[in-house]
């Protein structure tokens, strides 16, 4: 018998069967739609604050981004984890958490769509970023899913077409039956594996006899790298500040990562949140990029070893068979968390936003609540299907699109779109539906444009890369949105006057007043 091949699948097996119970015992609670997206708005600070940072890192952070940047700037890639660990969490709590909970509340919405629409008393702008997120999230989860397959392909040998559709299979079922609370259980649990399992990768990384230890791997790694040449200058700087700033503060406009903010309980839950998810995001961001600094002392030749395998290939060589089946597991809880917040944030565009909004507006809460589960089933599968292709493509044409860029893509899009409107819906009084529109559609043609030309013009392309872009649309949209809502119709005062009473008060006080922009307002 293979024992290491028996103990890493042990372990494997254990964590499954763990989600699956979850999803047992927690099938109960997501009987309404308030249940499946929100939890009923009642989760404690450690259960959110784990949800937050489960969600806001996935296999795209180990595989991908540890990957490509660890070895391309090496120590300076930490400052992307720091980034992610102040702005990306500590800020980001600080400024949006309780507002954005109270104004949500205040409003009875459930979505970004949701909220945008109400804020802005406009009942197209619910269609329109809706659409974006159904559309844009997609090559999101399936980086996701990328980077799981190519990690089980190197640690099990399993083609990767079986290991994606498994793990949407698993996906599936826990989300189809737990719904959010079962997410944000199985988000507690995955979270401690994942600080375990960081520490432990590592420990045993810098321990492999070609780095040599922890101090002396520090120094051995600047060595290698100023033998190879590799150091950041010129544009390089300009990519990675790029990185920090779409990883960091793009963060702030995603659907699924500010969907956290909805479903805090009250401010003492709040503060635990930001304290806790500040330093996992510091644990986990530096912890992936230390491990991916140290490709260039394990490989031979790290440049010619493929973007998204470097790291499942470093971990085959520096870790034992039983610690392996850990991070295997790390970094499967990480993608799971990612991909059921991802999936929820669609499914509810989809489901609330789209079907109920729009198709179906008297659709009962079951209803909705079914074809919620029945969309997120739905975009699993596309997700999938687009990871599967991509593998495809990158075996018969020799190249693919590297996960880093898919993941870039995606929230570059959306942070772009949404959070200009989203902010300034919180903190100005002066914000217009006719600025969230011009944020939107504009982030929109921008990214197209950009994309184009980086792809048409060879000089353009160190400068224009998918982060680097995402920056672009955010500072447009933080720039369009105050500069049009100065020279437009701003929404009632009475809504405006409501939004920033209910901003200010304790969390406990904020009752629902406004459930959706009125027809009559929708018009003017």
């Amino acid at each position: 018998m293979d024992w290491d091949l028996f103990l890493k699948t042990a372990i494997l097996v254990l964590y499954v069967a763990g989600m699956l119970l979850v999803a047992f015992f927690t099938r109960k609670r997501a009987l309404t739609v308030g249940d499946t997206l929100l939890g009923n708005r009642n989760m404690g600070g450690w259960l959110t604050a784990f949800a937050y940072g489960t969600t806001y890192f996935s296999a795209v952070i180990f595989i991908g981004y540890a990957g490509e940047q660890g070895y391309s700037f090496g120590f300076h890639s930490l400052w992307i984890g720091v980034g992610n660990a102040l702005i990306g969490a500590a800020l980001a709590w600080i400024l949006l958490g309780k507002r954005t909970r109270n104004v949500t509340v205040l409003l009875g919405t459930k979505t970004m769509p949701e909220y945008f629409s109400a804020r802005y008393e406009d009942k197209y702008l619910k269609l329109i970023s809706a659409l974006v997120v159904v559309i844009f999230l997609l090559p999101y989860s399936a980086s996701v899913y990328t980077g799981l397959g190519y990690l089980f392909k190197s640690v099990f040998g399993i083609d990767f077409i079986w290991v994606v559709l498994a793990m949407a299979a698993l996906t599936a079922i826990y989300l189809f039956f737990g719904g959010y609370f079962a997410t944000a259980v199985s988000d507690f649990a995955q979270g401690i594996i994942m600080l375990i399992g960081v520490v432990v990768m590592i420990a045993f990384v810098f321990n492999y006899e070609a780095v040599g230890g922890f101090l002396e791997g520090l120094g051995k790694i600047s060595e290698k790298r100023d033998e190879l040449g590799l150091h950041i200058s010129g544009t390089g700087i300009w990519q990675l500040i790029a990185l920090v700033l779409l990883t960091s503060v793009g963060s702030w406009g995603l659907p699924q990562i500010v969907h956290k903010f909805h479903t805090v309980k009250d401010e003492n839950a709040i503060k635990k949140a930001t304290w806790v998810s500040t330093a996992f995001a510091l644990i986990i961001g530096i912890g992936a990029y230390l491990v991916g600094c140290t490709a260039v002392l394990i490989f031979e030749n790290t440049a010619a070893v493929p973007v998204d395998q470097r790291i499942p290939q470093l971990l085959s060589k520096t870790l034992p068979a039983g610690l392996l089946g850990l991070i295997v597991v790390l970094v499967l809880s990480a993608s799971m968390s990612t991909l059921s917040g991802l999936t929820l944030s669609v499914a509810s565009a989809a489901g609330v936003d789209i079907m109920k909004g729009y198709i179906r507006k008297n659709a009962s809460d079951k209803a909705v609540n079914l074809t919620i589960k029945l969309v997120g089933v739905a975009v699993i599968a596309v997700s999938a299907a687009i990871a599967i292709y991509n593998d495809f493509y990158q075996q018969a044409n020799g190249r693919s699109t590297t996960i880093v860029n898919l993941m870039s893509l995606s929230w570059g899009v959306l942070a772009g779109a949404f959070i200009g409107p989203y902010i300034y819906g919180l903190y100005s009084k002066r914000a217009t539906r006719a600025g969230a529109y011009v944020s939107i559609i504009g982030t929109l043609v921008i990214t197209a444009a950009l994309y184009i030309v980086s792809r048409t013009a060879p000089s353009a392309a160190a400068v224009l890369t998918p982060p680097a872009i995402g920056v672009f649309t955010m500072v447009y949209s933080m720039i369009a949105v105050p500069i049009v809502s100065r020279f437009t119709r701003r929404p009632s005062e009475a809504l405006v006057n409501s939004v920033f009473e209910a901003a200010s008060l304790p969390v406990n006080e904020v009752k629902q007043a406004v459930t959706a922009p009125s027809e009559s307002r929708s018009e003017n």
